[in-house]
């Protein structure tokens, strides 16, 4: 396993939501990252967010440690959940709150 593998692993098993993201969750650089931040917090999620932007070694290291081209990057429970996209299904499908429950991720969603 290389350096970075091994930072990665450290960073998402420290916390159990992760997100590897552009920016910061207070200015995010992306739409789709400020669109992750959006809907992490309408969970009322703890999470711990890593800006790609200012570490050029962990934005490529991440691509190829989850094998998924794209910033951003959720991680719950050390589990790769995916970007956006599959975020935004998983609100719209309801899927979401059913993840956090099986995975004992408290949240409290916030209207």
């Amino acid at each position: 396993m290389t350096k970075i593998q091994d930072k990665i692993d450290k960073m998402i098993e420290e916390d159990d939501v992760v997100l590897f993201m552009k920016g910061t969750p207070d200015f995010p650089q992306c739409g789709f990252s400020a669109n992750v931040v959006g809907i992490l917090n309408h969970f009322g999620l703890t999470y711990q967010s890593y800006n790609v932007l200012e570490d050029l070694e962990l934005r490529e290291g991440i691509k190829s440690y989850s094998d998924w081209p794209t910033i951003p990057q959720i991680y719950i429970k050390k589990e790769f959940i995916g970007g956006f996209d599959v975020l935004k299904d998983m609100l719209e499908n309801g899927e979401i709150e059913d993840l956090l429950n099986k995975k004992k991720v408290k949240f409290n969603i916030k209207n």
